[in-house]
């Protein structure tokens, strides 16, 4: 087992506070926005493992017994050395991953651990399942896109499904609401350029509606979307309750049709433990909070609304599904063990917690696939190492490893 030492990544939205607040470090004034743990090659985690080598030596070998008098011998010395994760996956897939991991991924860890601190909203986007992310990637790729083009859709040929767990109360869209009630939201604004919105919502069947309407959004004249959207921003500001969030939306991107698609999605509000998990063409954003966020190994995201950057309008519009959905908020089920269970579709991870009492039983964590386990409240002692809020160990699979304390600990692993 290692501990971790991790990439904090500086996305524009992301808190000041939260993870310096988690972490018990003092905030630097810059976002902090995502910590990653694993082994994504963007940002790999880091462990400290002995590297063997050779020391040469001559004479005595102790202050006492026999003496060696043959000349330069090689003995074992060990430099602790800090190695990224992939490499050390990669020089033992099976050892670290395990025979099954391997045989049904490839030698790569095929999940991805963060903490997620929103001060502003992500972007609103959807993810491609399996086969639409292989089929996209082989396109671009075959048409000689640039992997780091900022047209490029599709960075690998792998699926996005991901799941987010609420450390603090957390703010989300997830999914279509009924176009009755996304109708109802847009016309109580009052803002006369959303009435062909509004007549379209009504007018038509639910994956006919949705699908119109978003379409219409995203390829409206640039400059009336502006004003549409700042009248009904300014209109939402004035309703608040339900229509607050929109006006917090429209106030971080003004002018962007996002902010218009965002009132077609189901606003989601998650207390601590409670998750949410976002499958492929399920449209989401993050809004505000902190959370504990898994997902499979990807970088496909397709983007529709509240950001700078490229938006394929044809390739998002054949991704998304339009249907509308309950949100579908997720809590842990309890087993006997004591772990706490986010049961989900995918394959890639599985996400626990444990609560541990101080006296209780040790807490039993061993599996035959790899994990990574973090601590988010109190102090948790797993193995050898002890940890607090923010720190986390990677176990590779089969290795034995009890857990005792105080505290919350979240383990992310392969799914059985």
């Amino acid at each position: 087992m290692d501990r971790l030492s991790n990439t904090v990544r500086p996305y524009a939205w992301g808190s000041t506070t939260a993870i310096p607040a988690l972490l018990g470090t003092a905030p630097t004034g810059e976002p902090q926005a995502e910590m990653w743990m694993g082994a994504h090659p963007g940002a790999p985690s880091r462990i400290t493992r002995p590297a063997e080598g050779t020391t040469p030596t001559t004479g005595t070998t102790g202050t006492t017994g026999p003496t060696a008098t043959t000349g330069p011998t090689a003995t074992a010395a060990t430099t602790p050395t800090e190695l990224p994760l992939t490499d050390v996956i990669a020089a033992d897939p099976e050892g670290e991953l395990g025979a099954a991991t391997v045989a049904r991924y490839g030698p790569r860890l095929p999940f991805l651990l963060k903490l997620l601190a929103a001060d502003a909203p992500l972007s609103l986007q959807v993810h491609p399942d399996l086969d639409q992310a292989r089929e996209g990637y082989a396109d671009e790729e075959a048409r000689g896109v640039p992997i780091d083009a900022p047209h490029r859709t599709y960075k690998d040929a792998n699926h996005k499904p991901e799941l987010i767990c609420a450390l603090t109360p957390f703010d989300g869209l997830c999914g279509f609401r009924r176009p009755t009630e996304a109708a109802d939201a847009m016309e109580a604004l009052g803002v006369d350029s959303l009435k062909p919105y509004v007549d379209l919502l009504r007018a038509h069947p639910e994956e006919a509606a949705l699908r119109e309407v978003l379409t219409a959004i995203l390829g409206a004249d640039p400059d009336g979307m502006a004003e549409t959207v700042a009248e009904a921003a300014a209109a939402a500001e004035r309703l608040g309750g339900a229509h607050a969030p929109y006006a917090r939306i429209a106030h971080h991107y003004p002018g962007d049709p996002g902010v218009l698609a965002a009132m077609l999605l189901n606003y989601v509000q998650l207390q601590p433990g409670e998750a949410l998990f976002l499958g492929a063409g399920v449209p989401h954003a993050y809004l505000d909070g902190l959370g504990v966020e898994i997902m499979a190994n990807s970088d496909n995201v397709l983007r529709c609304g509240l950001t700078p950057k490229h938006i394929d309008v044809p390739e998002l519009l054949r991704i998304v599904r339009f249907e509308a959905t309950d949100p579908g908020v997720l809590r842990p089920e309890a087993s006997p063990s004591g772990e706490e269970r986010y049961e989900t579709p995918a394959d890639e991870f599985a996400l626990s917690r444990y609560t541990l009492a101080p006296g209780a039983a040790p807490a039993e964590l061993t599996v035959p696939t790899p994990q990574i386990l973090l601590c988010t409240a109190g102090t948790v002692r797993v193995g050898a190492l002890d940890l607090t809020p923010g720190q986390s160990v990677y176990v590779p699979a089969a290795e034995a490893v009890e857990a005792t304390g105080s505290g919350t600990l979240f383990r992310a692993t392969v799914a059985a």
